[in-house]
């Protein structure tokens, strides 16, 4: 029999779980929609239905033994999700405790950047590193920081929040009600927001003049900066110098051996990466300048939400293990 965990990913609009093996396969993914329930019940019944179902039509003998979630506002500690912004189920909600209303194995939970991270130590590209830092781009900018091969998760499990550290005092105004926070400049949405107010300060032509906010996305941006797009190629070269600022910031608080940018902006490729190392560099105090690598995801063409979740269920079971005498 096959010992497997379960990994799973909470998004605003969809939910993704998986099977997974010891060595990383993912033996079986399948994803329900998340907004369409009003209550946290209604969605755990809904997701229990297709885990049953889906479990069984593996086809081979196995033995789900842990589950490993990742969700927004996700905090370890407590196994709560806490006032999570893009959830249609307010407040803190013990979403652990009810799992295991289902499943009496043991479950964990934190939030999906966090889970990158433990993803990209046990199954990317950080398996043979013990201090790096998992940036995550995608509608917000998430982040994951690992020193002495250990997830910070700070004394509250709310730590390594750098997506609403402090860009402009002044600056854009933030879901989370705050405003200047990073992720409002350097995110798919970040960069869209980017495009439209230098389309708004500039004459001249763009090809993604006249596209609608919404129709708006970041590989249509990187397209037009594939052929040469002046508004685009600006707006690339304004998220990366924020980007680079930022971390170059990060870097004098844990001195990572890498940073690892994950998700939809970064297909930009050098368009991001560039520019964000560029700035890094010039940032960065002395003492750290040319130490630390800035590297895409190890995880990038799988389902990193996934394997994640389910990498830290597999952390959890050993830990368990090694404290059992």
């Amino acid at each position: 029999m096959k010992e497997v965990v379960l990994g799973i990913d909470i998004g605003g609009t969809n939910t993704k779980f998986g099977f997974v093996d010891r060595s990383g396969t993912l033996l079986s993914e399948h994803s329900i929609s998340t907004n369409v329930h009003a209550s946290v019940e209604s969605f755990l019944d809904a997701l229990h239905e297709n885990i049953e179902k889906n479990i069984s039509a593996l086809g081979e003998v196995v033995e789900l033994i842990g589950i490993g979630v990742g969700a927004p506002n996700g905090n370890y500690y407590d196994g709560t999700i806490e006032n999570a912004p893009n959830l249609r189920w307010k407040g803190s909600v013990n979403f652990v405790k009810l799992l295991q209303s289902y499943y009496d194995i043991p479950a964990v939970l934190t939030n999906d950047a966090n889970a990158a991270a433990i993803g990209e130590m046990r199954f990317g590209g950080a398996q043979e590193m013990k201090n790096f830092i998992v940036i995550t781009l995608g509608t917000g900018l998430g982040s994951g920081i690992v020193v002495n091969g250990e997830l910070i998760y700070g004394h509250d499990g709310m730590a390594g929040e750098l997506g609403h550290t402090l860009v402009n005092v002044n600056g854009r105004y933030c879901a989370c009600g705050k405003r200047g926070c990073l992720e409002t400049y350097v995110s798919a949405t970040g960069i869209k927001r980017t495009i439209y107010k230098l389309l708004a300060d500039h004459n001249g032509t763009s090809e993604l003049n006249g596209v609608s906010f919404n129709d708006l996305s970041a590989e249509l941006i990187t397209e037009a900066a594939k052929n040469g797009d002046k508004i685009a190629l600006e707006a690339f070269e304004y998220t990366g110098r924020i980007l680079g600022m930022k971390l170059s910031d990060a870097v004098a608080h844990t001195s990572p051996e890498a940073i690892f940018l994950f998700g939809g902006l970064t297909k930009a490729e050098d368009f991001i990466f560039e520019p964000t190392k560029r700035y890094m560099e010039e940032n960065l105090l002395y003492v750290y300048r040319n130490k630390v690598k800035l590297l895409p995801s190890g995880l990038q063409d799988k389902n990193a939400a996934v394997l994640g979740a389910a990498a830290l269920a597999w952390q959890e079971l050993e830990k368990s293990k090694d404290n059992v005498y």
